[in-house]
């Protein structure tokens, strides 16, 4: 799911830290903010106005502070409506506390656009703000299931209820991996389409829910609930990590032909990026941290190129043809 946030939520949670103040424009504080990129309008003020992004928040910088002092304000004026017309145009903040050419100031409260300043220089304030607005506005989704870390891959394992994804947690702890959540995953879609996952709690660290001293527990059946910090230490946990391959769990079903070759790779979407999945069946016996723990190795060197099946394939055929030509 995307969210949004009003240019009045970004005064209240991240005025202080990005040292904002309103200037003018307090109508329009109601307007929503939807993406996490900032758009400086050097081209537009000069009436460029094709590719204008009246979406993003406009960032007016020493540069187009300079233009817009020294450009005719007959020049200027037509561009600036142009620009603030747009609904969906979110506000102006200008960086550097520099103070705001009259003909701005004029067109915002014309068409209630709020014009906010900050004394930040515009390369930290534009870091520091996107920082803020990917934490936010990034595309979002909760699924179930186990989250650890193996040899530095995110290894999120699925299945059913009560097929044992806690208990391969445990033994996967046991042998030196770490683990990031169990139960419900929340995943925040980053740059790139990189998946990172956490706790729900680990999340919502700055919301005015009570904190816990600690998100990393496990519920296991007959054990209760278990906290992972204290049992196994503090590198044992994590607080987040990429999402890199889903592991699926399921009971072992005879009429169904399992993978043997591993040639084909599986995918599953979340949120609209490809992942990697191995459906792992599990019956009495399978060792299955040993096999989550090969399945995360081998998924490494997929990713560097490598498909031990395809090669051995390859070879065999090659053999066979080499065979062929002899007879």
């Amino acid at each position: 799911m995307s969210a949004s946030l009003s240019v009045a939520e970004l005064l209240e949670q991240a005025g202080a830290a990005l040292k904002l103040e309103l200037l003018c424009g307090e109508g329009g504080l109601s307007r929503s903010i939807c993406v996490y990129d900032l758009n400086r309008p050097g081209l537009a003020l000069a009436g460029a106005l094709e590719h204008f992004r009246p979406e993003r928040i406009q960032i007016i910088g020493k540069g187009e502070h300079a233009y817009c002092q020294t450009a005719p304000e007959k020049e200027i004026l037509p561009a600036l409506k142009q620009m603030l017309a747009h609904p969906d145009l979110p506000c102006l903040i200008l960086t550097h506390g520099l103070m705001p050419p009259p003909a701005l100031t004029r067109v915002c409260r014309e068409f209630h656009v709020a014009l906010l300043r900050t004394s930040l220089d515009t390369a930290t304030f534009v870091g520091e703000l996107t920082t803020f607005l990917e934490e936010i506005l990034s595309p979002t989704n909760t699924v179930h299931g186990v989250l650890v870390n193996i040899y530095g891959l995110g290894v999120l394992i699925q299945g059913d209820s009560g097929i044992g994804k806690s208990e391969c947690a445990l033994e996967l702890l046991k042998r030196g991996h770490i683990l990031v959540a169990d139960d419900v995953i929340f995943i925040r879609q980053k740059r790139g389409g990189v998946l990172l996952g956490m706790s729900p709690l680990s999340k919502d660290k700055d919301s005015h829910l009570p904190k816990l001293s600690s998100t990393h527990y496990i519920e296991v059946r007959g054990l209760g609930i278990i906290d992972v910090r204290m049992l196994f230490g503090i590198g044992a946990i994590l607080d987040r990590s990429p999402v890199e391959l889903v592991v699926q769990l399921e009971l072992w079903n005879p009429d169904r032909a399992y993978d043997r070759l591993g040639i084909d790779e599986q995918t599953v979407q979340i949120l609209g990026a490809k992942l990697p999945r191995v459906t792992i069946p599990v019956s009495p016996g399978r060792n299955l941290a040993v096999l989550i723990e090969v399945a995360a190795l081998n998924c490494r060197l997929r990713s560097q190129g490598y498909v031990g099946a395809r090669i051995l394939n390859e070879d065999l055929i090659r053999k066979m043809r080499a065979q062929r030509e002899k007879l």
